[in-house]
């Protein structure tokens, strides 16, 4: 039988040869290079919000973000469990911020809840005392 002048090694390299370099030729063309920027949805938050005292009155200040349709802001005051009083602003894309005061004269354990559209947003507090 002759022998053929290539080793079988030499053989399988010179027969991959060709399909190596085809291979090296293809491309992904469905896969964008840079994705589309996701514009994210977030829904109505509150990322500022604060109680605070200022001589016989509290203060509590709100700020909204996210996309909202226009709607009140209602803040539900209470002195440990008891609830002392409540009130709501008009907010739009324009108008954001918050301000609420109610007097309260004697020290105490105070929270304000606050809600939009119906859903409790946030609960800031005031501790004076102890509850």
């Amino acid at each position: 039988m002759p022998r053929s002048r290539l080793s079988r090694p030499a053989l399988l390299c010179l027969l991959a040869l060709p399909l190596g370099l085809s291979l090296g030729s293809c491309r992904y063309n469905f896969v964008p290079l840079l994705p589309p920027v996701i514009a994210p949805n977030l829904p109505v938050r509150i990322t500022e919000a604060a109680l605070k005292r200022d001589g016989n009155d509290l203060i509590v200040t709100a700020r909204l973000d996210g996309r909202f349709e226009p709607g009140f802001l209602s803040v539900n005051w209470f002195d440990s469990s008891r609830a002392i009083g409540s009130d709501s602003v008009y907010l739009d894309a324009e108008q954001r911020t918050a301000t609420f005061r109610l007097e309260a004269i004697d020290d105490g354990a105070y929270r304000a809840v606050l809600s939009f559209g119906g859903a409790v947003l946030r609960q800031v507090e005031l501790y004076e005392v102890q509850p």
